[in-house]
């Protein structure tokens, strides 16, 4: 029998797409450790924010290396060591929160004090944030290996929001050389974080625009056949909400589920049509290929496969909104632990083996806690 890796290697490149979320990206961590145990090794990592820095681990570090330089970064980012065990959890939730505001988080972030000073104090363009990210540059300067990050066997692909243009920018390894300021760039989420300073330009957090980065493999030049692993740590569906408190929750889920269900439905009508356009263009007779239009209109039709898995973060117990800053200890192992569950039962399922209509370029396979989710079916037997 063909081992797991081997089929997932004959779907073409293998893709990690991991969204913007703080403390949530810990779940990532556990997808790839997953992943890794079952032999699937990403080609081509793609982040934003947390799941940029993620990302950069994965691609900055030998893939023999990759789980302990993750741990290490999230066990670096602990911020739970001086509260006091055997609190209510709302209390002890509350204790961690405040100390996370007032003093920052290890190996992350620490207060700005010139911030302080009141909101129209000038602190320039490359200071102007609540807090100051440089432990987070000496931290990733001691797990990420630059070299390993541009010329090793993983691309990677980090998104920021331009502060000038309000355009989003994408910056990838095989175009350009990347460094820390990219991967810090990605994260300068406003206005906690400055923004970061590329090529002369100002640059936020690429959450901003667009928490979910998946249209970059959509949209990459050439498209390649693809099994996309698309980790969400914001989950889109969701209960309504009764309280202000839950109204808060939801609202960040809804907010930096970064309209995903509608970039997925346009990608599958785009790919669709490209397949289409490749079916009609066998059928035309040979002496009207010879017409100069006929190239440039069956350059649209494009025959690639794109399995897209996307795996949806379930919520932990008595979760809030404040659930990004939840750098607890037990916060982190439960969502790795999470990751971890949840894609090895996706991968049991293996629902890429699904029949699916011959015209069908986009497929979509959702997951929500390792659970198989129907959605509304671009697959045909």
């Amino acid at each position: 029998m063909i081992s797991l890796a081997k089929e997932v290697a004959g779907l073409g490149q293998t893709v990690m797409v991991l969204q913007g979320g703080g403390a949530l990206g810990a779940y990532q961590v556990g997808v790839y450790e997953a992943l890794h145990e079952a032999g699937i090794a990403p080609t081509w990592v793609i982040g934003t924010s947390i799941g940029a820095i993620n990302a950069s681990i994965i691609a900055g570090s030998k893939p023999g290396e990759r789980i302990e330089k993750l741990c290490d970064f999230w066990s670096r980012v602990q911020n739970d060591q001086f509260v006091p065990g055997g609190l209510p959890a709302w209390m002890a939730t509350a204790a961690r929160n405040w100390q996370s505001i007032t003093t920052g988080v290890p190996a992350f972030f620490t207060p700005n004090p010139e911030a302080f000073l009141g909101p129209h104090y000038e602190l320039g363009a490359d200071k102007a944030g609540y807090y100051s990210v440089d432990p987070l540059r000496q931290t990733l300067s001691e797990l990420v290996d630059l070299d390993e990050l541009n010329r090793g066997e993983t691309r990677i692909t980090v998104g920021a929001s331009s502060v000038r243009t309000a355009e989003m920018r994408y910056f990838d390894s095989r175009d350009m050389p990347l460094t820390l300021d990219h991967i810090l760039a990605s994260g300068a989420l406003p206005p906690a974080f400055p923004a970061v300073r590329i090529d002369g330009e100002l640059y936020w957090d690429g959450g901003i625009l667009s928490n979910t980065p998946v249209e970059v493999v959509f949209d990459d030049n050439p498209r390649r056949d693809s099994l996309v692993f698309a980790v969400h740590i914001w989950n889109p569906h969701g209960d309504e909400p009764e309280t202000i408190w839950e109204v808060m929750n939801r609202q960040k889920d809804i907010q930096y589920s970064s309209r995903a269900a509608s970039h997925i439905k346009r990608q599958r009508q785009l790919h669709k049509l490209r397949h289409m356009v490749a079916e009609l263009a066998q059928l035309v007779p040979e002496e009207k290929r010879r017409d100069n239009r006929f190239a440039d209109m069956a350059s649209y039709g494009c025959l690639t496969r794109m399995h897209v898995v996307r795996l949806l973060a379930p919520a932990l117990d008595h979760e809030d909104h404040s659930k990004d800053i939840d750098f607890s200890a037990g916060g982190i192992r439960r969502r790795r632990e999470a990751g971890y569950s949840d894609t090895m039962r996706t991968l049991e399922k293996a629902p890429w083996r699904t029949p699916v209509d011959d015209l069908e370029g986009f497929i979509l396979h959702e997951a929500s806690g390792g659970r198989m989710v129907e959605t509304p079916a671009a697959t045909r037997p």
